[in-house]
């Protein structure tokens, strides 16, 4: 017999990059440069609008002091209004993805990004300004209707949680190169200084257009269109040379009898609300909703501009500071995450985050704060991105991934992403008017609301998210079925499990 490959390898980096070949290396690979183009769109908005080139520009002159300010109205439309289109690409996205291939649906989001790119750069007054903002966010709209259900459907069960984290850290890879950038041109005396940051967002969507069409097509919804020759090559494309090919059949018959109920009769929406499904929709919508209630879009996107009203904080550099830890605690998640556990770092992160905000909300409430309190008020930023990036920001995306059943896939995975949507929707509307006066003029007490809410994600991530670990998507969806308790997923073999331990046992 043909030696197999390890079905769960343990010894160190062998563990993750014996599961790629060159073919699968290329698709993820593929897949993590399309969301770099996500964190630059996000970090070059959130600086550009403390460059005072680009609030010259766009925002609104005092005619007392000569010197130009946005209102928090328009703070609030510039960094809200995008979310129309991000939910018409969420929308669009998944059909496109359900209907004509994963594939089809990202070239598409690539053409919607470019569109995006050309208004933003030609941007003469608010209105091009902001319609740029809402095409861009088409495709990020589209994006996450798409990367992280193809990355979980492409990859070996015991690299899902890595693989699918470069979600995450693709972001924050688009963040800290944008950073870095801004901070080199906010010193340009000129409207170069804002222009030459949003011209970088040709480069990252060329290159995936031009490259999307020599990646695989997932094999699942291959065998969803019946098409079972297509997924099974496919499936041999993937994993010819990292595994042998007995598991390669083992998987691909696994593939099918998962597929092969949903293949007669589509998963419908309200199917969704039905038996266990209710259960995997619920957890679905959770996540997504304290991603983004316990304080990343405050950080993230009005951060430079609330820092810079720190006196003697310089908020590029902070920002840029903020962005490399980020990303770095980003990639020591993804290591984790499929050896650790997807529950035990959502519950470190939250309370790492509890504790930033509601210190960041303690140190607001002192009057005429010195310059070693207005410093610890940004340092509390930078500890929120670290219990952030480590558990909610990449993790979230996996769960949501790995959670709905193979048949409901799709139509759960967007229905929990619209939750994300209007709930950014409503905070980053809503923020300026919490931060500035003449409104609530909450400042940096802010802190003591989301904190609030990393507090209940402490609770949910204990209670509610189920531990996958090292389980394919077949083997969640025979736990689920046999109606296994959210909390002991971890500690339960599955009947796959045991076949596969027989199997090894005989090599």
């Amino acid at each position: 017999m043909q030696q197999a490959a390890t079905i769960h390898p343990t010894s160190g980096l062998c563990r993750i990059t014996s599961a790629f070949n060159g073919r699968l290396l290329f698709s993820c690979g593929l897949l993590a440069l399309s969301q770099i183009n996500f964190g630059m769109d996000l970090k070059a908005f959130a600086t550009t609008q403390a460059m005072p080139f680009f609030v010259q520009k766009f925002g609104t002159r005092n005619a007392r002091t000569g010197s130009y300010a946005f209102e928090p109205y328009f703070l609030s439309l510039l960094n809200s209004l995008n979310y129309i289109g991000f939910a018409f690409g969420l929308v669009s996205g998944s059909f496109i993805s359900r209907r004509f291939g994963r594939r089809v649906s990202l070239f598409t989001m690539c053409i919607w990004a470019i569109v995006a790119a050309i208004t933003i750069l030609t941007a003469e007054n608010r209105e091009q300004i902001l319609a740029g903002r809402i095409i861009a966010y088409v495709y990020i709209g589209m994006e996450l209707a798409v990367i992280p259900v193809l990355q979980s459907e492409l990859v070996p069960k015991h690299v899902r949680g890595f693989v699918v984290g470069t979600y995450q850290s693709g972001i924050l890879v688009g963040s800290l190169i944008m950073a870095v950038v801004c901070r080199g041109t906010s010193d340009i005396q000129g409207h170069d200084s804002w222009r030459i940051p949003f011209g970088l967002f040709f480069i990252v969507p060329t290159i995936v257009a031009c490259g999307v069409w020599f990646t695989d097509e997932s094999p699942r919804w291959l065998l969803l269109k019946g098409r079972r020759e297509d997924a099974y090559q496919c499936l041999i494309r993937l994993r010819k040379g990292a595994f042998s090919d007995e598991e390669i059949e083992k998987e691909f018959q696994d593939l099918e009898t998962i597929t092969s109920s949903a293949s007669v009769e589509k998963g419908g929406f309200a199917e969704m609300f039905r038996g266990t499904n209710l259960k995997r929709t619920l957890v679905s919508v959770g996540v997504n909703l304290f991603l983004q209630l316990t304080g990343n879009i405050f950080v993230t996107i009005y951060g430079a501009v609330f820092m810079s009203g720190l006196d003697g904080v310089n908020a590029f550099t902070m920002t840029t500071i903020n962005t490399a830890v980020n990303a770095v605690i980003t990639l020591l998640s993804q290591f984790l995450t499929d050896r650790v556990g997807r529950r035990p770092l959502l519950l470190i992160g939250a309370v790492i985050q509890t504790a930033a905000l509601f210190t960041m909300g303690g140190l607001g409430t002192i009057a005429n704060p010195g310059y070693h309190i207005r410093v610890a008020i940004a340092v509390m930023t930078t500890i929120f991105g670290v219990g952030f990036c480590l558990g909610w920001a990449p993790i979230s995306h996996i769960v949501a991934a790995e959670i709905p059943s193979s048949r409901l896939r799709d139509v759960t995975y967007s229905f929990g992403s619209s939750f994300n949507i209007l709930v950014q929707f409503v905070i980053s509307f809503c923020i300026p008017y919490l931060l500035y006066a003449p409104y609530a003029n909450l400042g940096s007490k802010v802190g003591f609301i989301f904190g609030s809410f990393a507090l209940l994600a402490i609770i949910f991530s204990y209670f509610f998210v189920p531990e996958c670990k090292g389980k394919s998507l077949e083997e969640i969806d025979e736990l689920f079925a046999r109606g296994v308790p959210l909390r002991k997923f971890g500690d339960t073999t599955t009947t796959q499990a045991e076949i596969e331990m027989e199997i090894k046992e005989k090599v």
